[in-house]
């Protein structure tokens, strides 16, 4: 699997993973839920922005070094 279909596929499981929580506030919804949320989820979601880009960059570093090997 390549670099950038490993960031793809973070994406992928990250959209999965609010889906589910979208389900879950529906019957969890107290100040529990709310800071759950607010310390886990939005940390969670900036972390996989950050990585993905990285991951990007990696990706295009690696191809650089390939071509340039060639």
């Amino acid at each position: 699997m390549s670099t950038r279909a490993n960031g793809t596929r973070l994406q992928g499981v990250t959209r999965e993973l609010l889906q589910q929580w979208q389900g879950t506030k529906d019957y969890w919804r107290d100040a529990k839920s709310h800071e759950f949320e607010r310390q886990y989820l939005q940390e969670l979601l900036a972390s996989v922005d950050s990585a993905v880009t990285t991951i990007e960059q990696v990706d295009k570093l690696l191809t650089k070094i390939k071509n340039d090997c060639e």
